[in-house]
């Protein structure tokens, strides 16, 4: 076994080094462009809905997000919640939030959207939006008759640059007015225009809590929701279920599980996408392979019909095929791992500027594995067919060439 397999490296050597530099390398060269692209691409999509993933952290539901029982409205006791949930081991904050409707105009733009309370104090350890203040400065803990608003909500004079509509380029000192649900109607100085690049976040109006404690009427022990930050490297899983060992009733969630049906549909779509990328680019590997180690194959029916004759076994000429292939797909490989790394490294020094954020690709070592791996055997196969094909003629007749 070993002897017939030093033959085969012994043919494919030789028949690599007479086989034509120039259309070697432009194997390799291809090789290498079809393995990036099996690679690169599912590692942008990857990158996308890591930033969809991190900003869903950020803004709206940090790592943990309390919600109110399946039958309740809103999460009661709020107070004594916060006191249990504040205890609990690996919890850096917990920030209520409550929101309700009401309607905002600013000269004659009037848009319908809910304004969100919470706690500034609680919010910088809980969520980024202190960070993505653009214009004007953050909400402080007693702000009052302020507001802060998403680039979406303030939007553009020209209202066809609107993705959502706006309030027509409303800036930071300028006067809106709420009407609230429950009737109350308050001027607003808006005291900063916040930028998450999220659809979500950047389409909200925020005052703090007692601001909407003095529109209510009373204080406030109610929330819609309940946003924790967990510590750094905790196991968000393990926190959760320390919460529920604490006794809290209301629904507790991780960020993965509060993501609404609607975007692990749109994950899956992805990965759909990220497999058909991959089978088309094994397709365009397998065809060349295929024609490459074909033509050749045909070229060589003489010498293969000598080596028959001489004795060489049908598998040991195979298998020289078989290791031309691998071959080439080895360096082109190696040449698509640096052209992939080189592409990484770019683009997160200089990430592509999305709509909803800068993605910078992320490659799955896994996925790097198994999709390279699926090449060699996929390309392997290729070039074992039409040798495999050429090596059963005839003797007489390859080398006659007939």
């Amino acid at each position: 076994m070993f002897k017939d397999l030093r033959v085969s490296t012994f043919l494919a050597a030789r028949a690599t080094q007479r086989g034509g530099r120039g259309r070697v390398f432009m194997n390799i060269i291809i090789i290498a462009l079809v393995l990036t692209n099996m690679i690169f691409m599912p590692s942008l999509i990857s990158g996308a809905i890591e930033v969809f993933n991190q900003q869903n952290v950020d803004y709206i539901t940090s790592d943990i997000v309390i919600e109110p029982r399946e039958d309740d409205r809103y999460i009661n006791d709020l107070d004594d919640l916060l006191g249990v949930v504040n205890r609990v081991p690996g919890v850096v904050r917990a920030s209520p939030r409550y929101e309700t409707p009401s309607s905002i105009e600013f000269e004659e733009n009037s848009i319908t959207l809910g304004i969100t309370a919470f706690d500034p104090r609680d919010e910088v350890e809980v969520s980024k939006f202190h960070e993505t203040v653009i214009d004007g400065d953050f909400l402080g803990s007693g702000s009052m008759d302020e507001i802060i608003i998403g680039l979406l909500v303030s939007g553009h004079e020209d209202k066809t640059q609107d993705f959502y509509p706006s309030l027509g380029g409303a800036g930071v000192g300028d006067t809106i007015t709420v009407r609230y649900s429950n009737g109350v109607v308050r001027d607003y100085r808006i005291k900063g225009i916040f930028n998450t690049k999220s659809w979500t976040a950047d389409y909200m109006a925020i005052v703090t809590w007692d601001e909407m404690n003095s529109v209510l009427g009373y204080d406030n022990n109610v929330a819609d929701k309940v946003l924790i930050k967990t510590s750094e490297n905790a196991d968000v899983d393990a926190v959760k279920k320390n919460i529920l060992e604490f006794g809290v009733g209301e629904s507790v969630k991780t960020w993965e599980e509060a993501l609404p049906s609607a975007v692990t549909d749109s994950v899956e779509s992805f990965n759909i996408i990220n497999q058909i990328t991959v089978f088309g680019s094994l397709v365009i590997a397998v065809v060349l392979i295929f024609i490459m180690t074909t033509i050749k194959a045909f070229n060589n029916r003489k010498q293969i019909g000598i080596q028959k004759a001489i004795g060489i076994k049908k598998s040991v000429i195979i298998n020289s095929y078989v290791m031309q292939v691998v071959f080439v797909c080895l360096l082109g490989s190696i040449l698509g791992f640096i052209i992939l790394e080189a592409m990484v490294l770019y683009f997160t020094a200089y990430p592509m500027e999305f709509p909803d954020g800068n993605v910078t690709p992320i490659v799955d070592p896994g996925m790097l594995i198994e999709n390279t791996a699926l090449l060699f055997v996929s390309s392997a196969i290729a070039g074992f067919i039409p040798a495999w094909r050429i090596t059963r003629e005839n003797i007489l007749d390859a080398m006659r060439g007939n």
